[in-house]
């Protein structure tokens, strides 16, 4: 290849070169104008948003503003009606008060003329006054001249009379007025008194300390006894009550001053007997069974003794207590059967003088019912029975006539006030109470209350009619040292307390008992 031609290739080659060099300068300058273009249409565009939105904005704007001005006139308006009204009505107001205050000067007007009219009357009676007085005093002169009396003189003169007289008077219709209503008054009591008595006729039975169970042969009196004595100790230990078994055929002779005690024991010894199995562990379950029934009974005792009464509505506490009544007696009369008796003279009495029957009739069963606790609280059985009434829900009526029926308080009833009548009706009737009887066994329950001051004692009788106390003790309490020193204490403490003849045998028993389950 020639060096000519290796040019003319070079040379075409390098102008080929040019023109696409050209060629590629001239499509970029095209696009470039392009783009300018377009760039020159977007801003154009952006520039007539940006008026338009600007246009919007200011359009918004105006119409919020208006918006606002419209609230704020009909505001403007609201409040101007508001303050139109508030205007009228002061106004009102005013035109009323305006009317007021004429009507006002006019009233006081007529009161200046009233007043200067009044001024006028009192000047001319203040004259006429005085004119009275002078011819009075010449009067009253001229009298006294005449009567030899001053007008203080002849008032203490005539005040003196009329009193002396008034005070005769007084003297001779206070005498006689009262002489009348005595005797009345005494002739109505006894007319009452005496009807009471002949309407209620009861028999006149005092309780006895002693009781007689039959046995049905004499043999039977042994297992009373039991083997070296057990069973009868079991007994006495048990009720409380002596079991004397002597020569006397056929019978058990119980002796002991607490009703409740006694009708236990007789009962107890009753079951036994019948029941055949006599010894320690029967006895004790027998007695404990017959406890529970004797509660039963007294339960029975106070309902019955209520629906008697006609006393409804008695505290179930209260039926309680009115039913150990039957088992305690006052100077040997039954207690309960005082109360009822009590209860229907009051009840008698009250239908004579037109009172409350109901209201007297329940004083009258409840009047004693504080003795069935008197030993357990301080104080005399009326003020006790006064204060548990209340607490049992009573009225103050009642509660009243319980505590007033000793005068140990003032009766605010009139069916309270015939409480203590009735009571001693009851009581001194013949043969209805036996003060002996009373003096013993308050001397036998201050011998059982002597042994109970001690610490660790749980129970203690009275036996052999006073001439012997049982104690029993605690024994985790008491060891078997400590019961000698309680013995002796014991001792010495009833000989300094206590009057009584002969002696008084004390014993102590301590026993203590193991209890085991085989399961």
């Amino acid at each position: 290849m020639s060096s000519e031609y290796i040019a003319q290739l070079i040379i075409a080659a390098l102008g080929g070169s040019s023109l696409g060099a050209v060629g590629l300068w001239s499509i970029q300058r095209f696009k470039l104008t392009h783009f300018k273009q377009i760039a020159e249409e977007i801003l154009k565009k952006a520039e007539m948003d940006g008026d338009a939105l600007k246009r919007a904005a200011e359009i918004t704007l105006k119409q919020n503003l208006l918006d606002q001005q419209r609230e704020l006139e009909l505001q403007w308006q609201t409040e101007k009606r508001k303050a139109q009204r508030e205007e009228d009505r002061l106004k009102q107001r005013e035109d009323k008060l305006e009317t007021r205050m004429n009507v006002v000067d006019k009233k006081l007007s007529d009161i200046e003329k009233r007043e200067s009219q009044l001024m006028a009357q009192q000047t001319q009676l203040e004259n006429e006054k005085k004119l009275v007085v002078t011819t009075q005093g010449k009067l009253i002169e001229q009298l006294e001249k005449a009567a030899g009396f001053s007008i203080s003189e002849a008032k203490e003169y005539l005040i003196a009379q009329i009193t002396n007289d008034v005070k005769t008077e007084a003297a001779h219709l206070i005498r006689r007025t009262k002489k009348e209503a005595e005797e009345e008054a005494e002739n109505e009591a006894n007319k009452i008194i005496a009807t009471a008595i002949n309407r209620l006729a009861v028999r006149c039975v005092s309780e006895a300390t002693v009781n007689t169970v039959a046995i049905p042969n004499d043999e039977m009196k042994g297992r009373i006894i039991g083997r070296e004595g057990r069973n009868i100790r079991a007994l006495e230990r048990a009720t409380g009550i002596n079991f004397i078994i002597d020569e006397t055929p056929n019978a058990v002779v119980l002796s002991g001053f607490d009703p409740v005690r006694m009708q236990i024991a007789k009962s107890s010894l009753t079951e036994l007997l019948k029941d055949g199995r006599i010894h320690p562990t029967r006895i004790e379950e027998v007695v404990e069974k017959t406890k529970q029934d004797i509660q039963k009974l007294i339960r029975q005792h106070g309902e019955d003794a209520a629906l008697r009464a006609g006393a409804m509505n008695l505290h179930p506490d209260l039926i309680m207590l009115v039913g150990k009544l039957k088992f305690r007696y006052s100077y040997g009369q039954n207690i309960l059967d005082h109360s009822l008796e009590v209860s229907h003279l009051m009840g008698i009495m009250a239908a004579e003088l037109g009172l409350n029957v109901r209201l007297a009739r329940r004083i009258g069963l409840l009047h004693d019912f504080g003795k069935a606790v008197s030993h357990e609280m301080e104080g005399s059985h009326a003020i006790i029975g006064h204060d548990l009434a209340l607490k049992f829900g009573e009225s103050k009526d009642v509660a009243n006539g319980i505590g007033c029926h000793h005068y140990e308080m003032e009766a605010t009833t009139i069916e309270g006030s015939l409480c203590s009548a009735a009571d001693a009706i009851s009581a001194s009737r013949q043969g209805a109470r036996s003060e002996p009887v009373e003096e013993y066994v308050t001397r036998l329950k201050k011998l059982e209350d002597l042994a109970l001051e001690y610490p660790g004692v749980e129970k203690a009788y009275a036996m052999q009619a006073g001439r012997e106390v049982r104690v029993i003790v605690v024994p985790e309490l008491i060891d078997d040292d400590g019961v000698e020193a309680l013995a002796k204490d014991l001792t010495q403490k009833i000989e300094k307390n206590l009057s009584y003849p002969g002696k008084i045998k004390v014993t102590i028993i301590r026993e203590k008992r193991f209890v085991e389950y085989a399961v």
